[in-house]
């Protein structure tokens, strides 16, 4: 298979995981960053092992099959727009947009046939992939009510729509913000053992679909990095419910069943497998744990499948979904901000 080649526009933390993957899998994939000072490209190299530059005109004569725009929320619509008008296409980092008025303008730029996906990659997890796929074969019966403590806003967004079964349907959100203090464990860079709190900013809120639906949002960002802080995702039907890594449920005979979910690779990804994936399949925890290994893992699904959306095919995470997943980021914390006030989700040009 030739490699496919693509621009990283973005040198954060976030951009770094395309460079990662692509210095990983050599023979599937090659990569440049294109960032905004020679230290920065320099920088990149030196963590990912993929080059940087800040020539526009350098990385065009790669001629990449599309660019990654991997800038910070705010700038993410204006910068796809800028590779939009080079002629590529564009896969975007989450969120979409950073107001309602960003994924107008992401919409009617796909209208006017600008090709864009969205690297939306939580339900691509393996340990995620195993129970939705549970709920999917009727394990659980119709999905009902689900909690969610696992990821934040636009993630939030993207798996509440697989385990309930909403996609499409519109809500009304009742919630409140809450801030409470929590000792420092852990950090992106270092771990900290000096017993200092910090404050933990946590959303709950009520998302009542319109077909009666329901689900309840807990979540806090330290929840990310912290060895004192779980994450939880709950999914009940009538005849069974997903708890975390456990799915109990009832039988063809009506008898009481447990099945422990087990990350799994799907068969068209996994040349993507590593000695840290197959470590983590050997290993059982009853809670759940969103490694780094896994997230590098489902981008790299996504971009195997770019090769098939640019060459005319399917997105792998349309921009539909992804503008979704923004309106309810968007909306979730207008509801945290006016605790027990409803929040209707606001109709917009894709609905």
């Amino acid at each position: 298979m030739e490699q496919l080649t693509y621009v990283i526009v973005g040198s954060g933390y976030r951009a770094q995981y395309y460079g990662r993957i692509a210095a990983r899998f050599p023979a599937y994939f090659r990569a440049c960053f294109l960032c905004r000072s020679e230290e920065k490209a320099r920088s990149m190299f030196l963590q990912t092992g993929v080059p940087g530059t800040t020539s526009v005109e350098s990385v065009l004569a790669m001629k990449p099959a599309f660019a990654v725009i991997a800038v910070n929320k705010e700038s993410v619509a204006d910068v796809a727009e800028e590779w939009i008008g080079r002629g590529l296409p564009v896969l975007l980092e989450t969120p979409a947009g950073d107001t309602r008025e960003q994924l107008t303008k992401l919409w009617e730029l796909e209208q006017q046939s600008a090709k864009i996906a969205v690297c939306e990659q939580y339900h691509r997890y393996p340990i995620l992939r195993a129970g939705i796929e549970a709920i999917e074969a009727g394990l659980i019966g119709e999905p009902r009510t689900a909690y969610l403590s696992l990821a934040h806003d636009y993630h939030a967004a993207s798996l509440l729509r697989r385990v309930l079964k909403t996609a499409g349907e519109h809500y009304t959100m009742t919630g409140i913000a809450l801030s409470s203090p929590v000792v420092r464990t852990d950090s992106r860079y270092e771990a900290f053992y000096d017993g200092l709190a910090t404050q933990e900013e946590r959303d709950v809120v009520q998302i009542l679909f319109d077909s009666g639906k329901h689900a309840v949002y807990d979540f806090a960002g330290v929840q990310y990095r912290t060895f004192i802080r779980a994450r939880h995702l709950i999914v009940r039907g009538e005849k069974g419910e997903w708890s975390d890594t456990i799915l109990s449920y009832v039988n063809e005979d009506n008898e009481p069943a447990r099945k422990y979910l087990m990350p799994e690779l799907p068969a068209a990804y996994r040349m993507f497998d590593t000695q840290d994936l197959k470590d983590l399949r050997k290993a059982y925890r009853p809670e759940l744990s969103m490694e780094t290994m896994q997230d590098e893992f489902a981008i790299a699904t996504i971009l195997h499948d770019m090769r098939a959306f640019v060459a005319g095919g399917p997105a792998p995470y349309s921009l539909k979904e992804g503008l979704e997943d923004a309106l309810f980021y968007l909306t979730l914390k207008e509801a945290a901000g006016m605790p027990f006030v409803a929040v209707r989700e606001p109709d917009m040009p894709w609905h």
